[in-house]
């Protein structure tokens, strides 16, 4: 966990099927408790929300729409997004973005919304 740089090839890591869509994970809190980063192909997400990690979205293609909370924005490549812990949100459309978590997201750190 302490080391001073890692490099990771995105191309030779496989994506997991996650609630937001199918996920490229380069950076976990298993890496660094600073922050996780994600390439996530995202379709249709369930609403969610995380108790202690802040998430900042950036479109890099496609588009879509997201919830957060009772709002609704218009996704497209080049929009970013930083949402607070604790938002409910979800995305829909067919888009993927750059995420980032801070600090690292922990296992067990989602929690739907009906």
């Amino acid at each position: 966990m302490n080391r001073p740089f890692l490099v990771k090839d995105v191309n030779r890591i496989k994506p997991v099927v996650c609630p937001c869509g199918l996920s490229i994970r380069p950076i976990t809190i298993q890496d660094t408790l600073i922050a996780n980063l994600h390439i996530t192909h995202i379709k249709n997400s369930k609403k969610h929300y995380h108790k202690n990690c802040t998430e900042f979205y950036y479109i890099i293609e496609g588009k879509g729409k997201m919830e957060l909370g009772d709002k609704e924005i218009n996704l497209y490549p080049g929009i970013a997004i930083m949402i607070n812990k604790g938002i409910p949100h979800r995305g829909y459309g067919d888009f993927k973005a750059v995420i980032f978590g801070v600090p690292a997201m922990e296992p067990g750190d989602e929690f739907f919304v009906k």
